[in-house]
């Protein structure tokens, strides 16, 4: 079963806001677009990168990132035609950013020093 209080919030508030059956409407749409994930947090694209769920242990998240970057480093491919070797740093400095971002909100936001 997916997630139901944002379409419960949306249609209270959008009835009491508007005092209207069709505010009520309204809410529960603005609501299950919540539930949805339509609006979702940018946060959770670093997680797709990684190929982890925002509910990942930590040692789930190193794992993974160790696996991709250890795939994906430019060193690997450094004798590969100029193409290959652009196309792994491209992925490398966006598996780089999908961690940092990861680490750096389940911290609070400081990163803390390695």
């Amino acid at each position: 079963m997916g997630r139901w209080y944002g379409k419960l919030l949306g249609f209270i508030a959008g009835w009491l806001l508007l005092r209207h059956p069709a505010g009520g409407v309204i809410g529960l749409v603005i609501g299950h677009a919540f539930d949805a994930g339509w609006l979702a947090p940018r946060r959770l694209k670093a997680y797709d990168v990684l190929g982890v769920t925002p509910d990942a242990s930590e040692a789930e998240i190193d794992q993974a990132y160790r696996r991709l970057i250890s795939q994906y480093h430019p060193d690997r491919v450094a004798g590969a035609a100029p193409e290959l070797r652009a196309q792994a740093e491209s992925r490398a400095a966006e598996i780089n950013a999908a961690y940092d971002r990861i680490r750096k909100a389940r911290s609070g936001g400081a990163r803390p020093r390695r």
